[in-house]
């Protein structure tokens, strides 16, 4: 196989590599040394030098020539009126670049580091890092201890020096690719509130989700339950962005479903002075309060069709008009959306613009539910007691036994958990509450799983908070209906959906099929439906398709996502 040919790009030194006297062999002199090591041979050096040093890059090629003249030395005159502008300097760099005939199959190419000026090293560094300049970096150094004069040896193998050539793959360097593990775990950490989890698919889903929002500042879709975390996650990746100085802005939350009509608007985007009826004085709006920063817009599926439009408007070119007045105004925000919905549905029925969808669905990340994530109930039980802890001045603990009621129950079908975190985090502070001397008992927890139980419970048959306490119907804490009876009951969902055909099916489809619509109806879509009655048999396989075996199940009844659901 033949050997690839070395070629070298270096810009001829001003002060370090000119010599025309005797003595400029004895000097060490970076680019005339680069050609003179015994265990390195260019086969070509391209060097680039501007218009006043001619004559001097003429007496270099010529050096060259005689100590190495297996070296072809090629001259590139290049234009800039100053060569500490960084402007004027890179746009010469980056022609000389793009007008190159680079050929890497037979040849391998280096940059010298250790000639021109500062801004000129930087530049040659960002072309070869962003691969516009296909190089590695080579880097010369003068002997040790003799600086640039005064060698001891005479004669044309003086002041040699050393040279390293350094390999821009920063994976290649072990402490380098150590530390930016360690950063990126950190990163990812913090996003999880320090919280060590233990579910495999959501620690990937945050450390994707970390590097998505250190790389960009293009949309961030954030989709999910109620209560699984997506308000939190999003303060957390402002934090992050923060730190990191991608953002210097402010954070600013907006829930779309408590705002409507001009309301909408006017929060949003503001208004002037008059712009419709009570607007007695202007103002900014949200948009323009996130400038620089990062806007949080939760529940976006409940924001109408016009605020939709102005908001795209805001996403394309960064500008937006208030109400009221007829002169658009600037702001460069990053967006992350957060929703419990279908867009995709809301598309399909027209309350959501397909162009917004596709513009803030670049990154969508869909948060599990607490119902998906059991191997990290007990980590975020730790977590919520030190929070506590920390609020309270005093450690707050679980006895063995109440804590291993609580996990198990937590982890069981019988916990619904229709409130994710929120209702996690609420049981805990209620328990905290209760205990005495700071420490969780059996009737502690006891207490608690019932008044789970009867929430849940009447959740699940549409009655009121506080309802049983007025309908003379007992409560046993534990069954998963009133004991006694109750007028005019709802028909069960199979009932509803397929009407006297339910009557033809065995009790063992009609109790599964049961299940399986309650399930649907809980879920926020198909695929998160999909995961949580499949959760145990995708665990033991490589590749999921949990939406589409829901969807054939389904269409044995004759049924859709969209029946299911709604």
């Amino acid at each position: 196989m033949p050997t690839m040919r070395t070629v070298v790009f270096s810009i001829f030194g001003t002060v370090k590599d000119t010599g025309t006297g005797p003595d400029r062999w004895e000097r060490w002199r970076p680019t005339l040394s680069l050609c003179r090591h015994e265990d390195f041979l260019p086969d070509r050096l391209e060097l680039i030098h501007d218009a006043a040093s001619t004559r001097a890059v003429q007496n270099l090629a010529e050096d060259i020539q005689a100590v190495s003249p297996e070296t072809e030395v090629v001259l590139h005159k290049v234009h800039w009126r100053d060569p500490w502008d960084f402007a004027d300097v890179y746009s010469a760099l980056a022609d000389l670049a793009a007008g190159y005939a680079f050929d890497e199959d037979e040849e391998r190419y280096l940059v010298h580091m250790t000639t021109g000026t500062h801004v000129a090293q930087i530049c040659l560094f960002l072309l070869a890092e962003s691969r516009l300049l296909p190089a590695q970096l080579i880097q010369s150094s003068p002997p040790k201890g003799r600086g640039v004069r005064g060698v001891k040896t005479r004669g044309r193998t003086a002041g040699v020096g050393t040279y390293s050539i350094i390999d821009l793959d920063l994976a290649r360097y072990d402490p380098l690719a150590t530390r930016f593990r360690v950063e990126q775990r950190d990163a990812a950490s913090f996003l999880k509130r320090g919280i060590e989890t233990r579910s495999d698919a959501f620690n990937a889903l945050i450390d994707r989700i970390e590097q998505v929002a250190a790389r960009t500042s293009y949309p961030i879709l954030l989709t999910g339950a109620t209560g699984v975390g997506k308000t939190q996650l999003a303060r957390r990746i402002f934090e992050l962005k923060l730190d990191r100085r991608l953002v210097k802005g402010e954070f600013v939350e907006v829930n779309c479903a408590t705002i409507r009509g001009d309301g909408a608007m006017s929060t949003l985007f503001g208004h002037e002075r008059g712009a419709f009826t009570g607007a007695q004085s202007r103002r900014a709006g949200l948009l323009a309060a996130a400038d620089g920063g990062l806007l949080f817009l939760d529940e976006v599926g409940e924001l109408g069709l016009d605020e939709q439009a102005m908001l795209l408007r805001a996403i394309e070119e960064g500008t937006f008009v208030p109400l009221g007045s007829d002169r658009p105004r600037e702001s460069a925000f990053q967006l992350i959306a957060g929703t419990n919905r279908d867009l995709y549905q809301a598309v399909q029925r027209g309350t959501f613009r397909e162009d917004l969808l596709a513009r803030i669905d670049l990154w969508h990340f869909e948060l599990p539910s607490l119902r998906e994530r059991y191997d990290d109930i007990e980590p975020n039980l730790d977590y919520e007691l030190e929070r506590h802890s920390t609020r309270l001045g005093r450690r707050m603990t679980m006895n063995r036994e109440a804590r291993r009621r609580f996990l198990e129950f937590a982890t069981s079908p019988a916990a619904a958990w229709s409130g994710n975190f929120r209702d996690f985090a609420a049981a805990i502070t209620r328990m905290v509450t209760l205990a005495a001397g700071a420490r969780i008992d059996e009737a502690v927890v006891d207490a608690e799983l019932a008044r789970l139980e009867s929430h849940w419970s009447r959740l699940a048959i549409g009655m009121p908070s506080g309802a049983l306490a007025h309908s003379g119907v007992a409560w046993a804490p534990g069954v998963s209906a009133p004991v006694g009876a109750l007028s005019a009951p709802a028909p069960d969902p199979v009932t509803q959906l397929l009407g006297e055909a339910a009557d033809e099916l065995d009790r063992f489809d009609r109790v599964q099929l049961a299940e399986v619509l309650d399930v649907c109806r809980r879920a926020p879509s198909l695929s998160a439906a999909g995961r949580t009655l499949f959760a145990e048999s995708r665990k033991r396989k490589s590749s999921r398709n949990d939406a589409d075996r829901l969807k054939k199940y389904l269409a044995r009844y004759g049924l859709d996502w969209a029946a299911v659901s709604s």
